[in-house]
Formats: structure tokens, sequence, C-alpha cells
């Protein structure tokens, strides 16, 4: 009988897929019916998508937006529940269109179902990330 993938195992694969740019690759470990949470997103951008189809649509742009380099720190925190997994990782980057440092630290939280992503809900700084891309300073 094959060994079924830990949350841990699930969300270390999604963050080498992410560094990987393979956003198709990263939508398929997430179920059919997948919800991705956002909450602290800047207004103008998906706090919640559900669906494998719809993260597919929302991710497939990113590598042209911005040049992830490397992923400098990450831990994964397994819990008592194997279906959760929590992620503590940062990622170095530019900015393409206007070749700005993208620098940012993220908590992610993953339950899966099945052996596949079924909630990732995602903290990052939306203030980082906008003047990152351009805006002025808050």
């Amino acid at each position: 009988m094959a060994k079924t993938s830990t949350a841990a195992e699930i969300l270390k694969r999604s963050l080498d897929r992410f560094l990987a740019r393979d956003m198709k690759g990263w939508s398929e470990l997430c179920d059919e019916k997948v919800l991705v949470e956002f909450p602290f997103a800047p207004d103008g951008s998906p706090r919640r998508l559900e669906g494998r189809r719809a993260i597919y649509e929302y991710l497939r742009g990113y590598p042209g937006l911005i040049d992830i380099k490397s992923i400098p720190s990450v831990r994964i925190y397994s819990t008592d529940d194997p279906n959760v997994a929590i992620a503590d990782w940062s990622v170095t980057g530019r900015v393409i269109s206007n070749g700005n440092p993208y620098n940012m630290s993220y908590a992610t939280f993953v339950t899966i179902k099945d052996g596949r992503i079924a909630h990732y809900r995602e903290y990052w700084n939306p203030q980082a990330f906008q003047v990152a891309l351009g805006a002025k300073s808050f």
C-alpha cells in the first residue's frame, strides 16, 4: 500500500513548485473544490478563490509579474492533525516591470483531504507588495 503524503509534505511540494514557477503543477496539488484565502490581500485583489481552475487562473501570470529568485527561509510545522500544516517562509526576487526588489514573508496554513490541498490560507504584507509594484509608500 502506498504511503499517503502528509500536509507538511504537500506544503513543501507546493513551495518547490512555486519556486520552479510551475503554477500549473502548483494548482494540480489542489483539490478540485479547493478554497484559497488571502485575508490581507490589498483592495482590488481577490481575498477568496474557490476551485482549482480559479487558483490556476489567478497564479498563472505570477511568473511574468514577479521573478522569485529564492526561498531563503522556510519552516514547516506539522500539527497534531496530520491533515494540517503551517509554513513560515520568505522569498526574494524582483518585480519584472520595474526592477524593484521583492522580499516578502508569508505565513501559510494548509489543510489536505484525500492527498490534495483542500484549504489554503496565506498571510502577507499587502503594503510591501504594493510598494514593490510601484505604489507610493504608505
